[in-house]
């Protein structure tokens, strides 16, 4: 069985005027069909500079990275907004939802740049929030009239909206009571049952209780 995200040796340098920091040296990890991957560290240890090359957000300095088969240095910036759009859920700790738009429309979002019809968009965004349990009597506020952990299951059914295979989770908890908490890593864990999930978190114990596998 191929792995569905296979790194091998990878470094990320950043440069400055400070110089250069070294932030990944000779990462390799490969994660199959189906695992539920949590990545933890303390901060600055590189756990989101990680996230981004897995998320096909950012490039690594030197190292090769599969997805899904595909050499993801050998994909130009098309292909790249593709395997991004169809491939990948990012589940972020700020949510990056936009306030101007309903709970609805946010979640329809990463649909407007296909060729569904609305009807079509409406109807995957609301299997998305019946899949994160949010109350239809929420679907139509705006976000500011949300609490934080209604904004992540508004921010997860974006995610899933798409139907994609892999779902990348960074801190997803770290805004969150520890009520939120335990709500939010629970719909996380039901998708990992159907998804291969990433999940990036500070959190030992979380990432002890709810992964299969830990990397530190």
């Amino acid at each position: 069985m191929r792995p569905v995200i296979d790194i091998r040796n990878v470094h990320r340098i950043f440069e400055s005027e400070a110089g250069c920091a070294h932030i990944l040296h000779n990462v390799s990890l490969a994660v199959d069909p189906g695992e539920f991957v949590a990545i933890t560290g303390p901060s600055g240890s590189g756990k989101s500079t990680l996230m981004n090359i897995l998320g096909c957000l950012d490039k690594p300095t030197a190292g090769d990275y599969y997805l899904q088969g595909l050499n993801v240095a050998e994909l130009d910036d098309d292909e790249l907004t593709e395997v991004r759009a169809l491939s990948i859920g990012f589940v972020f700790q700020s949510f990056n939802l936009l306030p101007r738009l309903s709970v609805i429309e946010n979640v329809m979002l990463p649909l407007s740049y296909t060729n569904l019809p609305r009807n079509q968009r409406e109807m995957r965004a609301v299997h998305a929030l019946q899949a994160v349990t949010l109350p239809v009597d929420h679907w139509d506020h705006r976000i500011s009239e949300l609490s934080g952990g209604q904004m992540q299951r508004v921010a997860i059914a974006r995610a899933l909206v798409n139907d994609p295979p892999i779902i990348l989770a960074d801190e997803p908890t770290g805004n969150l009571d520890s009520a939120n908490t335990i709500e939010i890593m629970n719909i996380i864990k039901a998708i990992s049952r159907k998804r291969l999930v990433v999940l990036v978190t500070h959190e030992v114990e979380l990432a002890r209780f709810y992964a299969s596998r830990i990397i530190e």
